[in-house]
């Protein structure tokens, strides 16, 4: 009974071990590929969940979005290229992605060229009605009928009585020469001429012959209509013979005269069509014709002058109000251009960028591509080469798709050609580790300084802030005129206050100081004012890190983008970064270098 039982448990562990034998034969390899399946898709679900860094910053990694840390960018979606697509100069991009990266596009179209131009001007007397009232007769001013400034006058209206010695002698005469004019009648015909000479009527030199007395008072008339702009002279007053005595204008026509731009010269034209307000009637529109548009430019604003017409009904416009306009003004010269918005274009300076989508077996993908860009028409650019009409292009979110770019090694706006992909912020560095020209300093020692000289040095670096921040705005009229207060803030430093090795130290750095803010001042293009304005703070650090400020702290800052990939500096108030060499663009690219 035992030896059946060890034979029975002796042959089920054998059915056993030769079932498991027959499995693992079987289905072994097919579990160990279901295995290997499992793992993939394991990885592929992993994967869905996306990695988020910063274009600037890309050692930054974190699972979801936000903002960098270190300069407070928004945080792009950071993606595995597949190796197969079409292109291996793209970039690839999810659904997924180009939502979170807030990335659109559109379809290039063409256009008539018209750009929206805003002007600024007054109002201005036309100079065609202004004209003088003066006296025709010598003597001194007994009466003023017009006694003030803006006063109304009709023609022929009396507005001063003259007395004039020399008007009785003229009139003692013609009683005389009546007494003998049968006699002598060219003498009497003589005598009457004089007086029409001084403007007086027949009928009222016929009035003096038959009262046969002289008349001390003799009144002024208006000559025309109008009102009265300037009044030249006081009762009492002794006036020559055509001396003015009023300025009188007729305000039924008036001139609005807008400031042109050198930069919207191109577009502005006579005949244009503007329309325009004045802030002291809201809601009212109104609208005219450039009938003039002046040749030559002011060399002190760099603006010419394009005057309107315009009928001033009611007297609704007064000279000396501000007027804002606007003129729809077609490029004619390029009908049908290739047109896209502003967003589109990535700019470095030297060259002008767009990403053009394409879509592959892998799905949407961007490729970079350089184009030439025409004339600017406000949020738009017309492209003269590059872009053909039904491409389609990223409209939005296209420093995203770069920023993924030169993640990914591909070309891009800092890499034109690619490269390795990129692995941190280098600030400039390259790769031998040597720095950037900007950032070569030679070594600056601070100096006694006389208090006075410390205190203009100060001056002028406030006139700088209001620059600074011009720049930061890209507005180039601005920086023009803000260059224009440093350049005098410049020349009211007195270097008679330095001595020695000081005094030569400031000389030299005046010289670039000088040479730079003369350029920024009398430029209206902003890339051409950033590259001056490079140049004048590496030599104004010198100044300020030698002489130093009054009661003032400065932060030195520095963008390795900026200046065409050179890196720039600037000077700020505040810690906070305000890049002056992108504006909007890349507002908060930079750091802090030195504190002063």
């Amino acid at each position: 009974m035992n030896t059946t039982n060890k034979k029975t448990i002796l042959m089920v562990l054998a059915t056993l071990l030769a079932g498991v034998m027959l499995g693992w034969l079987l289905f072994g390899g097919s579990g160990n590929e279901t295995g290997h399946e499992g793992h993939d898709h394991e990885t592929e679900a992993s994967g869905e969940s996306e990695t988020w860094t910063c274009s600037m910053h890309p050692q930054i990694r974190q699972e979801e979005p936000g903002d960098c840390p270190i300069c407070g960018m928004d945080l792009i979606p950071l993606e595995n290229e597949d190796e197969g697509e079409q292109d291996p100069m793209s970039i690839r991009m999810s659904a997924t992605a180009m939502q979170l990266a807030n990335v659109s596009t559109a379809i290039v179209g063409t256009l008539e060229p018209v750009k929206s131009v805003r002007l600024n001007g007054k109002v201005q007397a036309d100079e065609r009605l202004v004209f003088s009232q003066s006296s025709h007769i010598p003597g001194r001013i007994e009466k003023l009928m017009v006694n003030f400034t803006g006063e109304f006058v009709r023609k022929g209206q009396p507005v001063a009585a003259v007395y004039s010695p020399e008007l009785v002698t003229a009139q003692e005469e013609l009683f005389e020469a009546q007494k003998i004019k049968k006699t002598q009648p060219q003498l009497f015909i003589a005598a009457k001429e004089k007086l029409k000479n001084w403007k007086l009527s027949d009928s009222q030199i016929e009035a003096l012959l038959l009262s046969g007395t002289s008349k001390e008072e003799f009144e002024v008339y208006a000559e025309g209509s109008g009102y009265v702009m300037e009044k030249k002279i006081k009762l009492g007053d002794y006036i020559r013979k055509g001396e003015a005595i009023y300025e009188i204008a007729d305000l039924s026509r008036v001139w609005v005269l807008f400031d042109v731009y050198e930069s919207d010269l191109a577009w502005i034209d006579r005949g244009d069509r503007v329309n325009f307000t004045v802030a002291s009637l809201p809601g009212e529109t109104f609208e005219g014709t450039i009938t003039w548009l002046d040749p030559v430019i002011d060399p002190q604003t760099r603006v010419a002058k394009a005057r309107v017409e315009f009928v001033n009904s009611g007297l609704k416009l007064k000279p000396e109000m501000f007027v804002s306009g606007t003129v729809e003004a077609e490029l004619t010269a390029e009908p049908g251009s290739v047109v896209v918005p502003k967003t589109a274009v990535m700019w470095t300076g030297e060259r002008s960028l767009v990403y053009v989508k394409a879509l592959t077996d892998q799905g949407v993908s961007f490729l970079m591509r350089e184009v030439t860009l025409g004339p600017s028409l406000g949020e738009s650019f017309i492209i003269k080469s590059g872009l053909e009409q039904g491409e389609e292009i990223a409209v939005n979110g296209t420093f995203s798709i770069d920023a993924a770019a030169q993640l990914a090694g591909k070309p891009s706006m800092m890499s034109p050609e690619g490269g390795a992909a990129m692995t941190g912020h280098n600030h400039g560095v390259t790769e031998m580790g040597t720095e950037t020209a900007a950032e070569k300093h030679s070594p600056v020692e601070p100096v006694q300084t006389d208090p006075a000289f410390r205190q203009q040095l100060t001056n002028v670096y406030e006139e700088y802030l209001g620059m600074k921040d011009a720049f930061i705005a890209s507005e180039a009229h601005q920086v023009m005129v803000a260059a224009q207060e440093v350049e005098k803030s410049l020349k009211n430093v007195d270097m008679g206050l330095l001595k020695g090795d000081a005094h030569v130290a400031w000389m030299e750095q005046l010289k670039t100081l000088e040479s730079t803010i003369s350029r920024i001042s009398k430029s209206m293009d902003i890339e051409e004012q950033r590259t001056e304005f490079a140049q004048f703070n590496l030599s104004f650090y010198k100044s300020l890190k030698m002489f130093g400020l009054k009661d003032k702290t400065t932060y030195y800052q520095y963008c390795p983008m900026a200046n065409r990939d050179k890196g720039a500096y600037w000077f700020s108030e505040t810690e906070e970064i305000r890049n002056p060499y992108f504006g909007d663009e890349m507002l908060g690219c930079g750091e802090t270098r030195e504190t002063l």
